[in-house]
């Protein structure tokens, strides 16, 4: 898709999927939708618990995109309260940051239930 991504995106996505579980984003899961000719590469799809959880993995996303030279295309400046869903766009690969209820209702992995599983984090959400 576009080029703000090292060339290694599967890898990347997973690093980031691992790097959301190991601060306590919930049911972890990264999708590789290449084969869906999508207007993204992957998804990493991930549980947050309120949103102070939610501006704190946003925050430690940006610094791990900082740390490896990669741009993010877009995304909030500030969580607000009660923020559902957040999308942090990173051209080739697009983290979505969701509450339970939120990713109850949207079902993202079965609405793209077409794509290859490449993660799946083991902790459960919180």
């Amino acid at each position: 898709m576009g080029d703000t991504l090292r060339t290694d995106d599967a890898a990347f996505a997973v690093e980031l999927g691992r790097l959301i579980q190991d601060h306590r984003g919930g049911d972890v899961v990264v999708m590789d939708l290449r084969e869906l000719h999508m207007w993204t590469d992957f998804f990493v799809v991930a549980t947050v618990t309120s949103s102070a959880h939610l501006a704190g993995l946003q925050r430690h996303i940006k610094d791990f995109c900082v740390q490896n030279s990669i741009e993010i295309v877009r995304r909030h400046k500030k969580v607000p309260a009660g923020d559902e869903w957040s999308l942090i766009d990173l051209g080739n690969i697009v983290v979505h940051l969701m509450t339970s209820k939120a990713r109850s209702f949207y079902e993202l992995e079965r609405l793209w239930s077409g794509a290859s599983i490449v993660f799946k984090g083991n902790n459960p959400e919180g």
